[in-house]
């Protein structure tokens, strides 16, 4: 029997979510919820019924896995928990600092209703949350370094389209050159924040806008560009359209450690990510996710778990057995 899956919003995220579940065969999508009118709103998937998010709870016997694809800024935060109380659900909320507080928000609403919650779920955090991990365990004498870009963050163009003003925006996170090739020289060095990455903002604001409160608005955001040099360009929509269309992505995870009983060999770890489109990826990575939490939540399991709390095995279609003859 297919794993049912609903998608909880249909931007860009939720597209790419449609998009995975179709290379997923154990996955069937059955609804896609939009805060739009329903029926202005056209899927690729024939026969898949659209409704408006206020009939998601109607549909609690339809759906084992509700994939939640709002923004991390105010979407996530009040829709996970409030979904996990009918629905297993899964999420990417990616603002690193309140993860604990989401985790004991969306933990208490599953548990009252038995059902599984999987948030922060993507590749960073995600996949690159496994790998400092892993990393860390491997090499318990080294650091950690993490650099993401050059790319498109969904979360925070998604943050600066919230300020009053913003018609539309685009962000870049780029790392600092001189940093990644310090790290990778193994002299572990002591790096800042606004050491290893700088953040380029496209901003298009409305007619008659206050540019310089929406670019100190920008840049004073905590959890968001507070902690980096950060540039901020406004241009005309046609602009955007034209020069920031695609969504790329990627970043490193290093870990410099040594090892010996006097210390005195070096090792480098590096999980690299190169990416076409941010928000597919990440749909991919969430995918296997809600696979994860439907078989969680079968086998009595309930309250709110991320990527860490998740055995590899969960997330593939294939067998146990499969993966020791294929894989291990």
């Amino acid at each position: 029997m297919s794993i049912r899956i609903g998608i909880y919003g249909y931007g860009n995220l939720g597209r790419g979510v449609e998009s995975a579940i179709r290379q997923n065969p154990d996955l069937e999508l059955c609804a896609v919820f939009t805060r739009r009118a329903p029926e202005t709103l056209k899927i690729k998937t024939e026969g898949v019924p659209v409704y408006h998010v206020d009939k998601a709870p109607e549909l609690v016997n339809d759906i084992d896995v509700m994939i939640l694809c709002g923004g991390s800024a105010t979407d996530l935060p009040v829709q996970t928990p409030a979904l996990v109380k009918y629905f297993n659900v899964v999420d990417s909320f990616d603002t690193h600092a309140r993860i604990p507080e989401h985790f004991a928000n969306v933990d208490e609403s599953a548990k009252e209703s038995g059902k599984v919650g999987i948030i922060s779920c993507g590749w960073d955090p995600g996949m690159f949350s496994l790998n400092r991990l892993y990393a860390s365990a491997i090499l318990p004498q080294g650091k950690d370094y993490t650099f993401w870009g050059k790319g498109v963050s969904q979360g925070h163009s998604d943050a600066i389209r919230r300020i009053e003003g913003v018609l539309d925006a685009k962000q870049y996170t780029i790392p600092v050159d001189s940093a990644l090739e310090a790290v990778r020289s193994g002299t572990n060095p002591e790096l800042s924040t606004r050491e290893k990455h700088i953040r380029e903002c496209f901003v298009v604001a409305e007619e008659g806008a206050d540019k310089a409160r929406i670019e100190n608005e920008i840049k004073t955001m905590p959890n968001y560009f507070a902690d980096y040099d950060t540039t901020v360009h406004f241009i005309t929509l046609e602009e955007l359209k034209r020069d920031h269309g695609g969504i790329p992505h990627g970043g490193f995870v290093i870990r410099s450690g040594k090892t010996g009983f006097d210390s005195e060999n070096s090792h480098i770890i590096e999980y690299s990510l190169k990416l076409d489109s941010n928000p597919e990826f990440t749909a991919s990575v969430i995918v296997a996710y809600a696979r994860a939490a439907y078989r969680l939540n079968k086998e009595g399991a309930s309250g709110c778990k991320t990527v860490f709390d998740i055995a590899p095995a969960y997330l593939s279609m294939s067998t146990p057995e499969e993966l020791r003859a294929k894989l291990l």
